[in-house]
């Protein structure tokens, strides 16, 4: 019998495509490595977070960050290269299984032609594509180059199922793995209940969305702070954005601290009263932590009308469907205004209704998203492991050529 020292060392590559993906990858990594005692070899695409861990990316992650449709028309010919890059790397590397993490548009072609032509390596695509929102004749096509998905949100299995997609397992968001840094200790009751009330405003992740949405918001503070009296108002951002961020808010009416330093967002979390959001994942982390919010989006009018033909959910804001009601308001396009979200924002400040609507509906998120219960990265690693040994062979569906 071949003990534990002498089992062959598992090879994971792991193909990430933007920073979130990055994190997520770093983090099923280090649980790899707590799962094999250290006996796993990595290899893949990634950025800072996953070279912590020890992949040596063939090409900088920042040349993937592409957003909008206009940007990925320009940006084909690097795309494309990139793709090309990465795949061959994969069946250069010859890894047991590989893992691609969220960032469909380069991920999953880079997952085609690994099946194309080395149809022998499994691959897991870590975080479900959105197929329950728009696309979802994608689900079946997935058949042909994904063997196992690993969804963070509790009900893509059953939509997965039921477009007859790949099997899915539900292994947690890593939302899960991070409440103690979110919720309020007891300083961060202390602030939420004192006043100033703290505000967190979260215009965007991208240059493009905080360009877009940081005048409106802008305006909201100011017709909220007629109303509500004075406001304390943090501002999060990452730190390849803070110019852009510090550009934005400086015109505000109301002023806003810009907090960089991870630590700081942290203590914000814990201590803000409420928050003015655009639509996104920032919405079910403001809902983990239990924070009310209004959330808001504006997009081109060409995003529109397309979002308008493809998109099949009745709420974009991810807290509303993990939890299967509108507790969470929302604004988009035209109905983005600041009077209607300085008016939906003034409740929130206050003991009313609408903000204990929103914290008991929240404290629900703990059951449905099985928080506390298992840990994500954990849960992925298993999976992965049992992928890696060849024990998920599902039937394949033929691949398309790339």
């Amino acid at each position: 019998m071949t003990s534990a020292a002498q089992a062959p060392v598992p090879h994971i590559c792991l193909v990430a495509g933007e920073e979130s993906g990055d994190r997520l990858g770093a983090a099923l990594m280090a649980a790899l490595r707590r799962a094999t005692g250290g006996r796993v070899r990595f290899s893949g695409v990634g950025g800072t977070h996953m070279a912590e861990e020890g992949v040596q990316s063939p090409f900088p992650l920042g040349d993937l960050a592409i957003i909008g449709f206009a940007a990925i028309v320009g940006s084909l010919p690097k795309l494309l290269a990139r793709i090309r890059e990465a795949a061959d790397a994969v069946i250069a590397a010859k890894p047991d299984v590989l893992v691609i993490i969220d960032s469909p548009e380069f991920t999953h072609r880079v997952a085609r032609r690994v099946r194309a032509q080395a149809p022998h390596i499994p691959i897991v695509d870590y975080v479900c594509p959105s197929v329950w929102a728009w696309r979802p004749g994608r689900a079946r096509a997935m058949r042909a180059y994904v063997d196992e998905v690993l969804a963070l949100l509790p009900f893509e299995p059953e939509a997965m199922r039921r477009l007859n997609g790949p099997p899915t397992t539900f292994v947690g968001h890593p939302l899960g793995e991070q409440v103690a840094r979110l919720r309020p200790d007891a300083e961060g009751a202390r602030r939420r209940a004192n006043d100033p009330p703290l505000l967190l405003v979260l215009p965007g992740s991208r240059s493009g969305e905080v360009r877009r949405m940081a005048p409106v918001f802008g305006q909201t503070l100011a017709l909220t702070a007629a109303r509500a009296g004075a406001l304390d108002v943090v501002v999060p951002a990452v730190p390849r954005l803070a110019n852009v961020v510090r550009t934005a808010v400086a015109t505000w009416p109301v002023p806003a601290r810009v907090v960089i330093d991870p630590a700081e967002k942290d203590a914000a979390f814990r201590g803000a009263r409420a928050a003015l959001t655009k639509s996104g994942t920032s919405t079910l982390e403001l809902a983990v932590a239990g924070i009310p919010m209004v959330a808001a989006y504006q997009v081109p009018l060409v995003e529109e009308l397309v979002a308008r033909l493809l998109v099949k959910v009745p709420s974009v804001i991810l807290a509303n469907l993990v939890l299967g009601e509108s507790i969470v308001p929302e604004f988009l396009q035209r109905d983005c205004t600041p009077a209607n979200l300085a008016g939906a924002l003034v409740p929130l400040i206050g003991d009313s209704a609408e903000r204990r609507r929103q914290t008991e509906g929240f404290a629900r998120l703990d059951g449905i998203m099985e928080i506390g219960s298992a840990v994500p990265s954990e849960r992925a690693a298993a999976v992965v492991l049992r992928c890696a040994a060849g024990l998920n062979h599902p039937a394949r569906d033929p691949v398309a050529s790339v």
